[in-house]
C-alpha cells in the first residue's frame, strides 16, 4: 500500500499506535509531525537498529527544508547535527555511541532553548525525559512497520489537526502529496507548501471563537473588524479578481474545517535579501493601489468595480482607535518608557480619535489593510500589474485609499529610505492626478500622513506583543518602526500628538 491506504491507525489506550506500510508511508507521517511541530518540541525516537527511527527523521528534516532531496546524514558519530531552518531551529541527535547519559547533557541536549526543536534517536541512552515530548516507538512488521505515539503536552491536539489536513489533502485529489511548511505571519494561521506534481499552498485556519469584550461591550475582532473563518478570503477574493487583481485561484476548501488549497504564486519576492526593496517590483505594486482604487472611485459603471460599493466593513473611527491601543497596551511600559496613566492613556486616544474623525467622509476604497512585503508574491512572467500577486486580504475593509499606500511605502519590515518613500508617494499622486485633475493631494498626504502614524504606532503594539508571547524574532523590525513613526511625527498634521509619544520614541 501506497499514499493514502500505507497508514493505519489504532488507538492503543492513551497511546496512538500505527502499521506504516511501506518507506513513503514513514515519509507521510514525518510530514505530518513536521506541519505539527513548534518551536520548543522535544521529538523523541526508540526502537531497534533497521526499525525507521532514521527514516522518520530524515523525512521530518527534509520537510522542514522544503527539499526532498536533501542530504541528511545520521548523526552516529557527531552524536548532533544542527539544522538553522527559517521556522525554527532543528537538532537532529542520535546517542547510539553515548559514552553514557552524562553525555547527552555534555553535548546541549539539555541546554537548548526555546526556539529550538529537539529530534533525538536513541533518547533512553541519555536519559532523555519531558513529560510534554512526543515519544514515537518503532518496531518491524512483517509488512512493513508498526509505531506507537505516546504524545505529551498538547501534541495530540496538534496531530488530530495535522491528520485532518491530510484527510482534507486525500480527497481533494492530492493522495500522496508532498507536505512542507512554510514560514507563516502574525496571525493563528499557518501554510504549507504541498507537492504531488502540480504545486499549491495549504491555508490551515480554523475559526477562531468572537473573543470576550474589550471594548465597549464588543470583542477585538469585532471592533476592528477582523476575519474569523476563511469566507471573508473567499468573499474578498472574489471582489478582487472581479477588479483585476491578481488572487491566488481557489482548488479546494473546507471553510467549516478551516482548510483552503490554493494556487502557489511561488516565493520570488519584493525585495532583497537585505531587507531593501526592489523599486521597480514596489512601483508595479504601488500601480496596482492605483488600478483599484481608480476603479473604486469611478463613476462609470463599466469600469472594474464602478458604481458597486463592495460589501465590506467600514474601516471606520473606532477599527481604528482599538488597533491604535495596541500600542498602549503591549508596548508602553514593556518596550519603551513609563507606563500610562488612565488618564494619559485617555487623552492620547482622544487625540486620535479626532484625527480619524477629520478622515470621515473622504472617499472609500477597497483597503487591504496588510499590502506590504510579506503579502506581495513578484510573478516575473505576467506583465502589468498581474505581476503583482497578492496572497493575504481576508481582513480588508472600506477605508481611505491612503492607507494601503502607507502600508507599503513604509513597510515596516523593509529598510526603505525616505527618498524611495517619497518617490512611490509621488508616483501614486501622479496616476490619480492624471486620471482627474481635481484631485486633492494636500488632503490626501494629511491622511497618508496620519494613518501611516497610526499603522506603525498599532504594529509597535502588536510586534511587543508577539515578542512577550514567545516570539522575540519580531522585536528585532521595533528599532526600524520607532524610526519611522518619529518620520511621520513631524509633519504638521499630528503636531498635537509629538508631545504623546516623547517618552516612548
Amino acid at each position: 500500500m501506497t499514499g493514502a491506504d500505507a497508514i493505519e491507525l489504532k488507538q492503543a489506550g492513551a497511546d496512538l499506535k500505527l502499521h506504516l506500510a511501506d518507506e513513503a508511508a514513514t515519509n507521510r507521517l514525518a510530514e505530518d509531525f513536521a506541519a505539527a511541530a513548534r518551536p520548543g518540541d522535544r521529538i523523541l525516537l526508540s526502537g531497534d537498529l533497521g526499525s525507521g527511527k532514521t527514516s522518520f527523521a530524515r523525512a521530518f528534516i527534509r520537510s522542514l527544508a522544503g527539499d526532498p532531496a536533501l542530504e541528511v546524514p545520521s548523526p552516529t558519530f557527531p552524536l548532533r547535527i544542527d539544522y538553522p531552518f527559517a521556522r525554527f531551529a532543528v537538532v537532529h541527535a542520535d546517542l547510539y555511541r553515548l559514552g553514557g547519559a552524562e553525555e547527552a547533557e555534555e553535548i546541549g541536549l539539555f541546554d537548548l532553548s526555546d526556539e529550538m526543536v529537539l529530534l533525538a534517536e536513541w533518547p533512553e541512552l541519555g536519559d532523555l525525559n519531558w513529560p510534554e515530548a512526543a515519544y514515537l516507538t518503532f518496531a518491524l512488521a512483517s509488512e512493513g512497520r508498526d509505531v506507537v505515539i505516546a504524545a505529551g503536552g498538547d501534541w495530540n491536539d496538534r496531530l488530530t489537526r495535522s491528520f485532518a489536513i491530510r484527510r482534507f489533502l486525500d480527497r481533494s485529489g492530492r493522495a500522496g502529496a508532498t507536505r512542507h511548511p512554510i514560514l507563516g505571519d502574525a496571525s493563528g494561521r499557518s501554510y504549507e507548501r504541498i507537492s504531488n506534481g502540480a504545486e499549491a499552498i495549504l491555508m490551515n485556519a480554523p475559526a477562531r471563537p468572537a473573543g470576550h469584550a474589550v471594548w465597549q461591550g464588543k470583542s477585538y475582532d469585532a471592533v476592528a473588524h477582523r476575519a474569523r473563518d476563511l469566507s471573508a478570503f473567499l468573499k474578498v477574493g472574489s471582489l478582487l479578481s472581479e477588479r483585476g487583481i491578481r488572487v491566488p485561484q481557489v482548488f479546494a476548501g473546507d471553510v467549516g474545517d478551516g482548510l483552503l488549497l490554493v494556487e502557489d504564486f511561488g516565493s520570488e519576492p519584493i525585495i532583497t535579501a537585505d531587507r531593501r526593496p526592489i523599486m521597480e517590483r514596489y512601483e508595479a505594486a504601488a500601480d496596482l493601489l492605483l488600478h483599484l482604487h481608480m476603479g473604486e472611485v469611478s463613476a462609470d459603471v463599466a469600469a472594474p468595480g464602478g458604481g458597486r460599493t463592495p460589501d465590506l466593513p467600514p474601516y471606520d473611527t473606532d477599527a481604528l482607535l482599538i488597533e491604535t491601543a495596541l500600542f498602549t497596551e503591549h508596548f508602553v511600559g514593556r518596550e519603551a518608557g513609563p507606563d500610562m496613566s488612565p488618564q494619559t492613556r485617555d487623552d492620547f486616544l482622544t487625540v486620535w480619535r479626532a484625527l480619524f474623525d477629520s478622515l470621515a467622509g473622504r472617499e472609500r476604497v477597497i483597503v487591504l489593510r496588510d499590502y506590504h512585503s510579506p503579502n506581495i508574491i513578484w510573478r516575473e512572467e505576467a506583465e502589468g500589474t498581474d505581476r503583482v500577486g497578492v496572497i493575504d486580504f481576508q481582513d480588508a475593509l472600506l477605508g481611505d485609499p491612503a492607507y494601503d499606500l502607507a502600508s507599503l511605502a513604509q513597510d515596516l519590515r523593509v529598510d526603505i529610505d525616505e527618498a524611495e518613500e517619497d518617490a512611490l508617494v509621488a508616483r501614486y499622486i501622479r496616476g490619480r492626478r492624471a486620471a482627474n485633475p481635481s484631485f486633492d493631494e494636500v488632503t490626501f498626504r494629511e491622511a497618508y500622513a496620519i494613518l501611516g502614524a497610526q499603522r506603525a504606532t498599532k504594529v509597535l503594539g502588536a510586534f511587543a506583543r508577539l515578542a512577550h508571547e514567545g516570539k522575540p524574532a519580531y522585536r528585532s523590525h521595533i528599532p526600524r518602526i520607532r524610526a519611522r513613526l518619529r518620520r511621520s511625527l513631524e509633519r504638521p498634521v499630528l503636531s498635537e500628538l509629538r508631545r504623546c509619544y516623547d517618552p516612548y520614541l
